[in-house]
């Protein structure tokens, strides 16, 4: 099978391209900058890997990309992108939730082995929220337990216990994402819960093309499209005021009910 696949839903460009050769599968693999940055490179990246796979886009069984959450104008480039080569090429465009790559990566980075288990994947969205969604595998296919959504980073732990299955239901279960790296403490994990640091990549999107090519999931160029969660990119300067407002107040209550010296 001849895939090509690429994320920048973050500020990671991922690229990668697969060849069938016999019974065997080669892998090319670039990274660089991504998010907004993505935009200027993606296609020279692309066109320099499929050259080292000798493959032409025509050659493709699909263009995988990073259909989101994540960056709204890294989602932007990599839907633009992935319909104009796809459309030109006439071959089916397969969107791979950003959230699910990264669950695989981190599986295939901790646990390749592990038969079941459990995986919360967190992504930083910044205006102080995380992207999170909860996924099952098997040990060959995966399973979404809790659609991509919004959480506050308080109530991580909170939104995963809700959305999980019992702890005892899985062998291998795990925190995996960017978020305990930017918002540290404050997602109150359970102490002695495993934590991978992981972002969504290319390789992993190849690792799930198959078992979601055999699923249907691949859809014509022309009807390729991101995954939004949020429906604006930044506040507003009054939602920004009123924040700090709300938080001078929390601080300023908590210095009047502490014990005095």
């Amino acid at each position: 099978m001849n895939l090509l696949a690429f994320d920048t839903s973050t500020d990671a460009l991922s690229l990668a391209v697969s060849r069938g050769v016999g019974a065997r599968q080669q892998v090319w693999q670039h990274s660089g900058p991504g998010g907004a940055q993505a935009s200027s490179s993606l296609i020279n990246a692309i066109m320099d890997l499929l050259r080292q796979a000798d493959l032409r886009l025509a050659d493709l069984d699909a263009v995988c990309f990073g259909s989101g959450p994540g960056s709204f104008t890294g989602l932007r480039t990599a839907c633009s992108v992935a319909q104009g080569l796809a459309f030109g090429a006439n071959v089916p465009v397969l969107p791979v939730p950003s959230l699910l790559a990264l669950a695989q990566a981190a599986r295939s980075d901790a646990a390749p082995d592990a038969t079941q288990g459990h995986i919360t994947a967190l992504l930083d969205a910044r205006m102080d929220e995380i992207y999170a969604a909860s996924y099952a595998f098997d040990g060959a296919l995966w399973t979404t337990l809790q659609t991509p959504c919004l959480v506050a980073p308080e109530d991580v732990v909170q939104w995963s216990c809700q959305s999980a299955p019992p702890s005892n239901a899985y062998v291998w279960q795990a925190f995996a994402g960017n978020a305990a790296g930017v918002y540290g403490d404050r997602l109150r994990m359970a102490s002695g819960a495993r934590c991978i640091a992981a972002l969504p990549t290319a390789g992993a999107m190849l690792q799930l093309a198959p078992a979601l090519l055999a699923a249907g999931q691949a859809v014509p160029a022309s009807q390729a499209l991101p995954l939004y969660v949020r429906d604006k990119v930044a506040k507003t300067t009054l939602e920004r005021e009123a924040e700090k407002t709300e938080k001078a107040q929390l601080l300023a209550r908590q210095a009047s009910a502490a014990p005095h010296a």
